[in-house]
């Protein structure tokens, strides 16, 4: 890559004044355990952010649990948005994670078109440990790399890349010209920057790394903590995106969001049935707030 600036000086956001964001948010709904809309609307809220729901499913509880209900919520988003359009609802970012059927895709695909100016954000929310979410059909898989061209800011992590990428998921301990690999092929199929999440050699420590086109590539580590949760990788994206729209640096964004990650895991682990409850980043959102202070 040619290096000419460092994602610590790559700012996508400026916050003019007490102007109040808009950030619509394109992701499922769940009612029991912590992930999605339930973690995005409380942290850009505590951000300072107008959260704009667009459900793309709703779910008794997280895909984890031996049962849940889903709900595919694809034949109301056109009506929906059609009322956005008509009260002339204006965005400032776009924000997709999780969805739940191929046709989801057009429905974010028309928000850039009727919101050009907004930041558009994609967790592109499909797996994990090389292992993709039992809801993922393999056309859901395909429809969502029609969200790759465009996305100023794309956060898969190995197993998401692999998927939009067609490169060979090899585990979470890979180097980082195997890492540079898979951002490559990414910014070629039309993002502006990626964040690879995830990237784990054993030695304590968590990896993600931030590149773009005519970016320096930026590692950002922090301690790994020896359990997992599910819906972090929800959490980590919010609370990025949550600095950006604060005007924090593209670098500086994924430290935050590392660091709120982590504290929020620390808390986690004191609370019952935390392993299938989700991440307990309530009583850490002040962290978010503090944002607003700079």
């Amino acid at each position: 890559m040619t290096c000419v600036a460092s994602p610590k000086d790559v700012y996508l956001y400026e916050r003019e004044g007490a102007y109040i964001p808009r950030v619509g948010a394109v992701h499922d709904l769940c009612g029991y355990g912590k992930c999605s809309l339930g973690v995005a609307i409380p942290v850009l809220s505590a951000a300072g952010c107008d959260v704009c729901p667009v459900p793309t499913s709703l779910f008794s509880a997280h895909t984890l649990y031996p049962e849940f209900y889903m709900l595919d919520t694809t034949d109301m988003l056109s009506p929906y948005l059609d009322a956005w359009q008509e009260e002339g609802v204006e965005l400032d970012a776009v924000y997709s994670g999780f969805l739940g059927a191929p046709e989801q895709v057009a429905s974010i695909q028309r928000l850039y078109r009727e919101h050009p100016g907004a930041l558009r954000v994609v967790d592109p929310v499909m797996g994990d440990g090389g292992k993709i979410y039992p809801t993922y059909t393999p056309e859901l898989c395909e429809a969502m790399k029609g969200l790759v061209e465009g996305a100023d800011i794309l956060t898969p992590n190995l197993t998401e890349a692999a998927i939009l990428t067609g490169i060979e998921y090899r585990g979470q301990d890979v180097d980082e010209a195997f890492v540079e690999e898979n951002v490559e092929a990414l910014l070629a199929m039309g993002a502006k920057t990626v964040v690879v999440k995830g990237v784990d050699h054993g030695d304590g420590q968590i990896r993600n790394y931030v590149a773009g086109s005519g970016i320096e590539a930026l590692e950002v580590s922090g301690e790994k903590l020896p359990f997992m949760l599910h819906g972090t990788g929800d959490l980590f994206c919010s609370s990025l995106l949550a600095a950006v729209m604060c005007g924090r640096s593209l670098g500086d964004a994924v430290d935050f969001a590392g660091r709120f990650v982590h504290d929020a895991m620390v808390v986690t682990q004191d609370q019952p049935e935390h392993a299938m409850r989700g991440v307990s980043f309530e009583s850490r959102l002040g962290e978010v707030a503090k944002l607003l202070e700079a």
